[in-house]
């Protein structure tokens, strides 16, 4: 009885944290997102530390529902977006999707081993660099109501692109750790499985949907769609964690299924208090997730500030050379929004860790670049959005 009370009153502060760091932020302006992950780091060990490490460890409560919290935002995200409207940004998402990834990654190799690493644990730590965290932009994008902008499909189609790149690059990396070299014909298909799976997901289900969705009212509970689709995207994020990708491409593909539904816009609506619990958890966690001591330096400051820098221009140089077909201040919108790293550059910094590649400094710096890229990102790109004004769907190709 102790230890469940104990975990109702840690997720009850975590909850109220988000919903104060949320209120905050938006009264200075600035996305919620911001105020969550802020508060995340408040709570956290680091100052409060009303959140203790073992809570916060892959695998335990916390992090469960912070990862259901971020699959259902990338599920509602989903129920906001039509395939055919990513068809028509395709060429250009590929092309974001593509220059996202290898410029981040040679910069920032070029960075580590400059600083002194060897190659091996250069391109570890570039690894880091590369994976955008299509969570935090797709948060900021439905906070303003800008799903539907040309932008956004496209930074949407290139984080899927951006995801299966990244998979491949982590798993070069971390085969060069062992000395023995990797296998091409096994990454090559890694490749194939991941693309057929979106594929296959993506183009089948859509058009499954847009045959006939009367079957989901067949049950006699009212809330047979909204239950049918919430285990489509369970489903489906588990199969995207099988295949190597992250869970949150398979839920995103579930909502874009179902947007293909009769009952797309009730399932908007039924969705919406779920998000309301489930996602702050995600931004609280990964908010707490930094370690300040390791940064109490001026040298540990002084790299982390580099870091941030080439972290932030690199993915928004790549991101806008691929989107220049959009126009500048399309192009700039577009690369903005794949800066996030998020919880992907915490996964792979962890990874770093437990590997020996990182030292404690090393990854602390990792995290932090990771959570400074997702608080900074948010209020120039909601400001952005605001000074640009809504371009069609149809403008890309």
């Amino acid at each position: 009885m102790h230890h469940a009370s104990d975990i109702l009153l840690t997720l009850f502060l975590v909850f109220i944290a988000a919903q104060v760091g949320a209120e905050i932020a938006q009264r200075l302006r600035l996305p919620g997102v911001v105020g969550e992950i802020a508060a995340g780091a408040v709570i956290g060990p680091s100052l409060l530390g009303w959140i203790q490490p073992d809570q916060v460890l892959p695998g335990t409560p916390l992090d469960v529902l912070a990862e259901i919290g971020v699959v259902l935002l990338l599920f509602s995200v989903g129920l906001e977006t039509r395939l055919e409207d990513l068809k028509k940004v395709g060429k250009t998402a590929f092309l974001v999707g593509v220059f996202g990834v290898l410029v981040p990654f040679g910069m920032g190799g070029v960075w580590a081993h400059a600083s002194g690493f060897p190659w091996g644990k250069s391109l570890f730590i570039a690894a880091a660099f590369v994976a955008t965290s299509a969570g935090i932009t797709a948060r900021v994008l439905q906070e303003l109501g800008a799903l539907q902008r040309v932008e956004s499909k496209v930074i949407l189609g290139a984080a899927v692109i951006d995801d299966i790149l990244a998979m491949l690059l982590l798993g070069v990396v971390v085969s060069l750790q062992g000395g023995a070299g990797f296998d091409p014909l096994k990454l090559l298909v890694v490749l194939a499985s991941a693309v057929g799976f979106i594929a296959l997901v993506g183009l089948g289900g859509a058009r499954v949907m847009r045959w006939n969705s009367t079957w989901l009212e067949k049950p006699h509970s009212p809330h047979s769609p909204l239950a049918i689709v919430l285990a489509l995207c369970l489903g489906l994020a588990w199969l995207s964690t099988l295949l190597g990708l992250a869970a949150i491409i398979g839920a995103f593909l579930a909502g874009m299924i179902a947007s293909e539904t009769r009952q797309q816009h009730t399932l908007e609506k039924q969705t919406q208090p779920l998000l309301s619990l489930l996602t702050p958890f995600f931004f609280v966690i990964t908010g707490s997730k930094i370690d300040l001591a390791q940064l109490a330096s001026g040298e540990a400051l002084a790299m982390l500030a580099v870091v941030t820098v080439i972290a932030i221009v690199s993915k928004l140089a790549g991101g806008w050379l691929g989107a220049l077909a959009l126009g500048r201040r399309s192009a700039a919108i577009v690369g903005l929004g794949m800066v996030p790293r998020g919880e992907v550059g915490v996964v792979v910094a962890s990874l770093g860790l437990a590997a020996g590649v990182f030292s404690d400094r090393i990854y602390a710096i990792i995290v932090a670049m990771s959570l400074l890229t997702a608080m900074v990102t948010p209020p120039v790109l909601a400001w952005l959005l605001k000074r640009h004004p809504v371009q069609e769907t149809t403008a890309a190709g």
